[in-house]
């Protein structure tokens, strides 16, 4: 194509086309026209100068820092329209909490769209309004690069759809932009609960006599209310009654303003050729954190900086998409979180007053427990106390209670598979790495998977509780952690491979078949877990019972090793989680079918151990919360799985997710499970455990006091540091008795002095 000649025929992009005159557009074009004044560029926008939807635009500091030092010119004019506040009101069943410190900015969009105007006419930018860009092929022959700042609906986008790959996802709730003609002296969340069910005010001031106010509900609530109906006077006259406390008894208006659905939109690509995605035809991130004009502005900026870095358009481009694909893709986690936390805020309505609005400050996992109590220590502190935390006590080191075990701490060492047993038997490595956690100040700390039995060991490496001698080796292991460790619990994690055993070694294959020395497979249903792999036999009735059996002597061996606490492996895919997914159950007998019949044999064996386990000690059931698979489970039925197991007498869900099959297809990042433990803790009051890239002390504050979970299990972070329980007691200041340093190690308690980085300050001034 053309383009793909121009592309390595110039150095920079001579002829610009800008296909859309939204904020990103427009400062993408006044950017390369200021950095080469000898460019055209030229922007469509199918809109007139004056049209404009939604209200208010929030900007960072961040972004203007970068507005800043890219034009000056521009930043002045924001700069002069600015309206600036630092606090949030949460308003929820009649009660204010107001937390401060958190620095916002904020404009009337149609305002800023003037300053652009004016900043590209000046530059000698031409806009054509009221004009539908030319097809993309036609643009991308005629010019040198093609701007596609085409918005969430980008005809760009969908013009290329079989390059570009977009996935566009819609959400649950409806909202409706609309505005009132005062200025709110706060960010404002109010909550609403009406006959029809809840409903949410988001509202932040813009200039200093108007507000955007944002209203959201559920799309049940929102047919249930009628608006599905409402003309958009009656719509707004509604809205303003149903939040009246929050308006002052102010009307609300609007600006061609309808109810809709938030959509998520990611690309696989972002560049076909001499045409690049920017702003929202790109990504897009939930209005609730704010950055949709935001990452806008700031792609635009990136994008003028590589095309000034690179010498072809290619490598300008990729540049491009290099650099700024990690931090939408960061931005586009957090907003998830935050419009997931939204959709179901019904869940967390009957937490206190404090601990709900710490909840609602954290729901992006952007703004932190240690970041908020630098922005309003007063209001963190008050959290804390209504929590239960004594004075000077971070929520992870508050104790937890599980039938007659009462852990010193929040912090669990998340069950690791060390794959360096013989025969079965745990050896000196076992104790090492166990005791070396236990001495690390972790509440909890849990075993590998223990397999019931030779064939239910996922590698030869893998430890067993299936003879007396592998039970004698892990009493060696409980009496190290009982004698030396006092106060920390240890607990055993029992299990059976499945459809997953006679595999490699982790690290000379993980889930590769064995090449010799393989052992027959069985489990819910003949299904292989990948290509290559053994398929395993289906269980008869008479070895569902022998299994059952093998659950139960292992449990019985655990007692006798002295475990504390007692954990069902029904999780990752292994025989009980295979059981558990309608992927991996396709039986047709009383143990497969329904989800009631595909908890008949876990519950059995559970009902097994519990027999066995001593009464005062607790049992715990991990269970993959997701198959993060299309018809595998869902987040729905692991609410259900985990009522099976607490009516059972379960004492907690550890809430993991997929490994169920080989082709899923996990949505990771950062504390990435939590949301699943989140939601059947707050739907069946069952203490969770939450698990999945949590990987500071930070995190677990904030998990914690915002009641999404009772423990966190941490795994990676124990490797890279046995004593990261002690360490973050150290680093925040805390030595109480939630975090004991062991006697021979108390001189350590305190991080070591380094060398003097600083260097002293100047402090006289001559004049020359």
């Amino acid at each position: 194509m053309a383009g793909e000649v121009a592309m390595e025929a110039a150095r920079r992009p001579l002829r610009v086309a800008v296909v859309g005159g939204g904020p990103g557009g427009l400062y993408a074009a006044a950017l390369l026209k200021r950095l080469d004044p000898a460019r055209e560029v030229t922007v469509w926008e199918r809109n007139a100068p004056d049209d404009t939807f939604g209200f208010g635009v929030v900007l960072s500091d961040e972004t203007l820092g970068g507005i800043e030092h890219a034009d000056p010119v521009v930043h002045a004019a924001l700069k002069d329209e600015f309206v600036r506040w630092d606090d949030i009101d949460i308003v929820h069943r009649g009660v204010r909490q107001t937390s401060g410190g958190h620095g916002f900015a904020a404009l009337g969009r149609r305002r800023l769209l003037q300053i652009l105007h004016e900043r590209c006419r000046s530059l000698g930018v031409e806009i054509r309004f009221r004009s539908e860009a030319p097809h993309p092929a036609r643009l991308s022959k005629a010019y040198d690069l093609v701007i596609a700042a085409d918005g969430v609906h980008s005809a760009t986008r969908a013009a290329y759809a079989e390059v570009f790959r977009p996935v566009v996802e819609e959400h649950r709730c409806r909202y409706i932009w609309l505005a009132a003609d005062f200025a709110f002296d706060a960010f404002r969340f109010e909550i609403a609960e009406t006959e029809h069910g809840v409903m949410q005010l988001h509202g932040y001031p813009y200039a200093g006599d108007a507000s955007t106010v944002i209203v959201e509900m559920r799309e049940e609530v929102w047919r249930a209310a009628g608006f599905a109906e409402s003309e958009t006077a009656e719509t707004i006259e509604r809205c303003a009654k149903i939040f009246a406390d929050a308006l002052g008894g102010q009307p609300l208006r609007s600006n061609n303003s309808t109810w809709t659905t938030f959509r998520t939109v990611t690309n696989a690509r972002w560049s076909h050729g001499n045409v690049v995605l920017l702003g929202d035809a790109a990504h897009t991130a939930h209005f609730s954190i704010g950055s949709g004009t935001k990452l806008a502005v700031e792609d635009a900026l990136a994008l003028a900086a590589c095309l000034e870095e690179h010498t072809s358009l290619r490598d300008a481009l990729a540049a491009y998409e290099e650099e700024r694909r990690p931090v939408v893709a960061s931005t586009q986690r957090a907003a998830r979180a935050s419009l997931e936390w939204f959709e179901n805020l019904r869940l967390y309505l009957d937490q206190p007053a404090r601990q709900f609005a710490f909840n609602l400050l954290t729901r992006s996992r952007r703004v932190t427990h240690d970041n908020l109590r630098l922005r309003d220590a007063r209001f963190t502190e008050a959290v804390e106390r209504e929590f239960g935390c004594a004075p000077g006590t971070p929520p992870m080191f508050t104790p937890f209670r599980l039938r007659g075990l009462t852990l010193r701490n929040r912090v669990v060492v998340s069950p690791m598979d060390m794959y360096s047993s013989v025969d079965g038997v745990p050896g000196d490595l076992h104790l090492v790495h166990l005791g070396a956690r236990a001495l690390g100040g972790a509440g909890l700390v849990m075993t590998e998977m223990v397999c019931v039995s030779a064939e239910g060991r996922i590698t030869p490496g893998c430890a067993g509780l299936y003879t007396g001698r592998q039970a004698e080796a892990w009493r060696r292991i409980t009496d190290f952690v009982h004698t030396q460790a006092p106060g920390t619990a240890i607990g055993v994690q029992l299990g059976h491979s499945g459809r997953k055993g006679s595999t490699k070694l982790m690290w000379e294959g993980m889930d590769e078949p064995l090449e010799e020395g393989n052992w027959p497979l069985v489990a819910a249903s003949p299904i292989p877990y990948k290509p290559g792999s053994q398929t395993p036999r289906e269980l008869s009735r008479a070895q569902l019972t022998d299994l059952r059996e093998q659950f139960a002597s292992a449990a019985w061996r655990a007692v006798r090793s002295g475990f504390d606490l007692l954990e069902l492996h029904c999780a990752h895919g292994y025989l009980l989680s295979g059981f558990l997914s309608p992927l991996t159950n396709r039986r047709t007998d009383a143990y497969g079918g329904s989800l009631a019949k595909r908890l008949r044999f876990p519950l059995e064996v559970f009902d097994a151990v519990r027999a066995v386990w001593p009464e005062e000690r607790p049992m715990t059931v991990r269970i993959s919360a997701t198959d993060w698979a299309e018809g595998g489970t869902t987040a729905e039925q692991a609410v259900e799985i985990a009522r099976a197991f607490a009516a059972h007498g379960a004492d907690a869900i550890d809430v993991s997710t997929g490994q169920v099959v080989a082709d899923e297809r996990p949505a990771y990042g950062r504390s990435y499970q939590t949301p699943y433990a989140d939601r059947i803790r707050h739907e069946t009051g069952i203490p969770v455990i939450a698990v999945g890239a949590i990987s500071s002390w930070d995190d677990v504050n904030s998990l914690i006091l915002a009641g999404r979970t009772d423990l966190c299990a941490l795994a990676r972070p124990h490797l890279y540091d046995p004593h990261w329980t002690l360490h973050a007691a150290a680093e925040q200041g805390y030595g109480g008795p939630g975090a004991v340093w062991p006697a021979p190690y108390r001189a350590g308690s305190r991080r070591p002095q380094t060398g003097r980085t600083d260097a002293p300050k100047p402090r006289l001034a001559f004049s020359g």
